[in-house]
């Protein structure tokens, strides 16, 4: 009985393997667009800090009731400094330029993420030197990037520069904040530890918008704005951020990672459908080259251990 348990949680279902990652694909691929409803009417900073503070405190709650240990306070120290890299310099810096830039055209350029993450491995002391794709893989989402701010002659109406810079370093500051992720002491708990995060990090953003002067009119937020919050906090965080870890535990890395060249997709398709944004020359010729250089880094990244894995194999092998 205890053999036939073990298989049958082994083996998830077909259904429930798709649905989650229709989850990863799609509902984090539509959360630009709910960002770009839920501003309408809600501060930005201000926006995102009850975003992520709810969640949050859904998240830690339950996990706690569960039997999660109490975090140390060095674990609540990295759940600060990754919540501030990922959420309040990453995502707030994000929510705030789209204000000005295109819910498409931000996750188009959210998208160059693992083109920072590759630099600053390389800048590293002793991290891993780009080989020829990766370095094409840069070049091709540096080009993307210019091809959005860009003259008039490429088509379509340019994007607005500040907002394409904000975003840049929103995207630089969630590399830094994965890459440091990796090394900083945290609870084993992958979901309270995100919930750690998310409450840190929305304080820290609720905050920040206050002391921009952000306060919230009641009677002045819509209907769609919120609805985008609620839908942002719940199944924009909560649902689709349980769908990528249980799909990182019955699927593979390599599968579970394609999320990065469909998002922008589903971005761009849904700013185009639901929020009248251009899908002109300019977007399409950016898209292509974005992918395409997330393909390419994202390949070469995965190639890498498997390399160096047969490199030792040789090295045993001569000993």
């Amino acid at each position: 009985m205890e053999k036939t348990r073990s298989t049958a949680e082994a083996q998830p279902t077909l259904f429930a393997v798709l649905a989650a990652f229709a989850a990863v694909y799609f509902i984090w691929g539509s959360t630009y667009l709910g960002i770009l409803f839920a501003i309408e009417t809600i501060p930005p900073f201000t926006m995102a800090g009850l975003r992520f503070l709810s969640a949050g405190a859904i998240l830690f709650a339950w996990t706690y009731r569960r039997g999660a240990p109490w975090p140390t306070w060095v674990q609540w120290r990295s759940a600060l400094v990754v919540g501030g890299l990922l959420l309040v310099f990453g995502n707030g810096l994000l929510t705030w330029a789209e204000k000005i830039v295109p819910s498409g055209v931000a996750a188009l350029i959210v998208a160059t993420v693992p083109l920072w993450m590759v630099v600053l491995e390389a800048l590293r002391p002793g991290g891993n030197k780009p080989g020829a794709p990766v370095v094409l893989g840069l070049l091709l989402g540096l080009a993307g990037i210019a091809i959005l701010i860009g003259p008039e002659q490429i088509g379509g109406a340019p994007v607005d520069p500040l907002g394409a810079a904000v975003i840049c370093i929103a995207s630089f500051s969630w590399a830094l904040g994965s890459i440091y992720s990796k090394s900083a002491p945290q609870v084993s708990s992958t979901l309270q530890n995100v919930g750690m995060q998310m409450l840190l990090g929305g304080t820290l953003l609720l905050a920040g918008g206050f002391a921009l002067g952000e306060r919230i009119d009641l009677a002045g937020v819509s209907a769609r704005s919120a609805w985008a919050l609620l839908y942002l906090s719940i199944v924009g965080g909560i649902v689709s951020y349980s769908a990528y870890v249980w799909l990182l535990k019955v699927s593979t890395p390599a599968k579970v990672s394609t999320y990065a060249y469909v998002n922008p997709v589903v971005a761009v398709l849904l700013g185009w459908g639901l929020a009248g944004e251009a899908l002109d020359s300019r977007v399409l010729l950016a898209s292509i080259a974005v992918i395409t250089a997330v393909f390419l880094i994202t390949s070469a990244r995965k190639r890498q251990p498997r390399e160096e894995g047969n490199k030792s194999d040789e090295l045993r092998k001569r000993k």
